[in-house]
């Protein structure tokens, strides 16, 4: 995790990556993890990170009248998220499980767009009290964000056993687990790469 881009050029060919703390609750762990997880990104190199806590966003149940593959928004706060999703070109979404899947506001705010996702590299941080680290979770949304036309990594992380690795510091990273996170990056830089030549020769 110690690629740093070296040269002008590769400056202005970084990767806008979005990572999402995916839970609202206020004492969410998904917030720490997040924050780790930006952190290894920017150490990384070759990404413009922006770290997003999906709690202070505040969106409603889907209120909008068109259906979101429309990209015809009649509120503020979709316009608004509309164009937080559609600056990314990759995002990394750190998610609890909650009774075996993912939770219902995470849901409700990828389902808020369409065509922002699309083609989108995505790489999946999932996390439980329990022994799965949130794999049933990651799992689950599998197909929901191919549905919608986004590019999952090959590789995902899962914590296991979270509420030991979460205290008033913050987050704990077990060992091994930055290993794990960067296979995850190089997958989401090179489906990133992927799509950016592919609009190229279009």
């Amino acid at each position: 995790m110690t690629r740093q881009p070296n040269t002008p050029g590769e400056l202005a060919t970084m990767t806008r990556l979005h990572v999402i703390s995916a839970s609202v609750r206020p004492t969410s762990h998904a917030r720490p993890i997040s924050g780790w997880v930006a952190d290894q990104a920017r150490a990384r190199g070759g990404f413009e990170v922006t770290h997003i806590d999906l709690g202070t966003l505040a969106l409603p149940f889907l209120d909008e009248p068109e259906y979101a593959s429309s990209g015809v928004y009649a509120h503020q706060h979709t316009r608004d998220w509309s164009a937080l999703v559609d600056s990314a070109e990759a995002f990394l979404f750190v998610m609890p499980m909650y009774n075996g899947g993912f939770t219902a506001p995470f849901k409700n705010a990828i389902d808020f767009l369409y065509n922002e996702w699309k083609d989108k590299a995505v790489g999946l941080v999932g996390y439980s009290g329990g022994p799965s680290g949130g794999a049933p979770a990651t799992a689950m949304l599998l197909p929901v964000l191919t549905t919608i036309g986004m590019r999952p990594a090959a590789r995902s992380v899962a914590i296991p056993f979270v509420n030991g690795l979460v205290g008033p510091e913050g987050f704990r990273a077990p060992e091994g687990l930055a290993g794990e996170l960067a296979g995850v990056l190089d997958d989401v830089a090179e489906l990133a790469a992927a799509r950016a030549a592919e609009a190229v020769t279009a």
